[in-house]
């Protein structure tokens, strides 16, 4: 009797699906396995996914004069920008993550003297570069900035290990370059970011104010002789840099964004002035929810207008495409407060946009399997 009814028992277990405990090695039964629930399900499948990569960098936006601009200049910010897209679409063609192209783009940008980051710095009044920059992670919120480095290549680098490798969101001045040497970033003299065409660029904005010029810094080429022609490569005085900026924003085959900013100033800046590169919301921002933002411009309207995290706002609440909410704040929002500059942006769906309310951005993209499109003017798509 008493083997017939635990058979009975047995085939309704069976019947309603619950199957008999299964011991484990101590012979105690083991505990009964649980479904995986719809939201892990759909956790784990993002995780196999395999997102195409896109990658958007800027140079600057600003007064472009196509009939001032040289041939010879204007192909070396077009390899400028090019070696840059390269960089970062290699190393996202290899999985790598977003955070990577970005600071491998941003890198080669702060070298490249056609540029206002790193070595192409603008001048500030008192003859220094004074350098700020910032990085955002999209898939944690994570984000890093710094402002006023002097000794530290790589700023873009520094924001990045602020980010990663301390509890803060932004170091300023000497502080964040101590902190750059404690975790081994590269540091150089403060002639190392200096070149002949910002140095003259600052000479004659403070002559034309009427203040003075500080004495030419230390370590650096004695001044060329009046009569030596200038290089046309390097006249970079017509080329809208007195609020130029590089950025780059990307998306990796995980699907996550980020955003990426770096940046001189404004040539002749006085009392440490810090604009939006390093503000997080204002001149950078990235969210996996929404979209990743890098700004160009007069940075104290970017800051005003929250243009980055405004931007992301719309496409995250009012359900806007990328293109429309970075028109929306650039060419409505700043254009309406004679605010100049630009943006460029990404979402994790991989839309793309850029946007600006001036003469020219120096701008570069491309999706995975695309072609890059690299342009300069406002004319040009």
């Amino acid at each position: 009797m008493k083997l017939r009814i635990a058979l009975l028992l047995l085939c309704s277990a069976m019947v309603f699906g619950q199957g008999a405990p299964v011991a484990s090695s101590s012979g105690k039964p083991a505990p009964a396995k649980t479904a995986a629930t719809p939201a892990a399900t759909a956790s784990a499948s993002k995780q196999s996914v395999t997102h195409p990569w896109a990658v958007v960098l800027h140079g600057g936006a600003g007064v472009m004069n196509r009939a001032r601009m040289t041939p010879e200049r204007e192909a070396a910010y077009r390899a400028g920008l090019n070696e840059a897209l390269t960089a970062a679409a290699s190393v996202l063609n290899k999985g790598g993550s977003s955070l990577d192209a970005i600071e491998a783009a941003i890198q080669l940008l702060e070298d490249n003297p056609l540029f206002n980051a790193g070595r192409g710095a603008v001048f500030a009044a008192d003859g220094t570069n004074q350098l700020d920059a910032a990085m955002m992670d999209g898939a944690t919120l994570r984000a890093g900035a710094v402002a006023d480095v002097t000794h530290t290549r790589h700023p873009i680098s520094l924001a990045r290990a602020v980010m990663e490798r301390s509890p803060h969101v932004m170091l300023i001045g000497p502080g964040a370059d101590a902190f750059a040497a404690s975790v081994h970033l590269e540091q150089v003299p403060p002639s190392f970011f200096f070149t002949e065409a910002r140095w003259r660029d600052l000479v004659h904005d403070l002559e034309g104010e009427g203040l003075p010029v500080p004495p030419r810094p230390a370590g650096v080429p004695p001044a060329p002789s009046a009569d030596k022609p200038r290089s046309s490569l390097f006249d970079l005085s017509d080329d809208g840099h007195r609020f130029g900026t590089v950025g780059v924003v990307a998306l990796d085959r995980r699907g996550n964004i980020a955003a990426g900013t770096s940046t001189g100033g404004l040539t002749g800046k006085r009392w440490n002035r810090v604009g939006d590169s390093p503000v997080i919301g204002a001149g950078t921002y990235a969210s996996n929810d929404s979209c990743a933002v890098s700004g160009t411009g007069v940075g104290e309207y970017f800051i005003r207008y929250t243009v980055a995290r405004t931007i992301c706002a719309l496409v995250q609440y009012k359900g806007m495409k990328l293109q429309d909410a970075a028109d929306e704040v650039v060419q409505h929002q700043l254009a309406a407060a004679h605010g100049d500059g630009g943006v460029i942006a990404i979402t994790p769906d991989g839309q793309l946009a850029w946007s600006f309310n001036t003469p020219g951005m120096f701008r570069a993209r491309i999706k995975e399997g695309g072609k890059a499109e690299i342009a300069i003017y406002k004319d040009e798509p």
